[in-house]
């Protein structure tokens, strides 16, 4: 059964200092998600939606109210618990991939479990990865050698090698081509029908949009 308000942002304000005038990234935002949900967001360059994942994520923290996950108020957690929550708990996928070129396909896939073990991943968790993703004829190319679509699916790869409860996508299509960022989208899906995560994901996308299960807008800051 799907829990109610798994995650729940309660009167949450972020401002930045940008010169002589402070940008409001977050204007006192309430939302709440439920466990397994899929939820988009969306909204011009600069209303607050990468903000607010990152919030969420435990990459930035609100300068007034709550972030609660399960239960747990993560923004008054202390670097060490917040560390732990971010490495086991959230997986993360950017616009820009961030992968390590120096590291080959399967050594960036292993490198969260790495930081968190200290020892490889169990050869069949990367197994299954790289077969989930069509990656496995490509284990041993460096980034350099991927498509972009393929370096997006590795970077899926990395966020969910840790098994996460929460999948973050901040904008995973802007860099890709329409065929690419149809497979990402349905990969999303997949994560959220087949394996029960909790996805949010930022979008312009009206398709990746339509492929989740509710969707807030932003404006300035704001929930729509």
């Amino acid at each position: 059964m799907i829990e109610d308000h798994f995650i729940e942002l309660i009167d949450v304000t972020k401002i930045y200092s940008q010169g002589e005038s402070p940008v409001v990234a977050l204007d006192h935002v309430h939302v709440k998600i439920s466990k397994g949900e899929y939820l988009a967001v969306t909204g011009k360059s600069g209303c607050g939606k990468s903000t607010l994942i990152n919030i969420i994520g435990g990459l930035d923290s609100p300068d007034q109210g709550r972030v609660m996950v399960n239960g747990e108020d993560i923004s008054t957690m202390d670097d060490r618990r917040l560390t732990l929550y971010r490495r086991d708990r959230v997986g993360i996928i950017f616009q820009f991939f961030n992968l390590l070129p120096i590291l080959n396909l399967e050594e960036n896939i292993a490198l969260p479990h790495l930081l968190r073990e200290g020892s490889n991943p169990p050869a069949d968790k990367i197994e299954n990865l790289l077969h989930e993703m069509d990656l496995h004829a490509r284990r041993y190319h460096y980034p350099h050698e991927l498509s972009g679509g393929e370096m997006q699916r590795v970077a899926i790869c990395r966020a969910l090698i840790n098994d996460p409860e929460i999948i973050l996508a901040d904008e995973p299509t802007g860099n890709l081509d329409s065929a690419s960022g149809k497979q990402v989208l349905e990969i999303l899906r997949r994560l959220r029908d087949g394996h029960g995560k909790t996805v949010i994901l930022v979008t312009h996308s009206q398709e990746g949009a339509a492929m989740a299960d509710r969707v807030i807008r932003m404006r300035d800051g704001k929930l729509l």
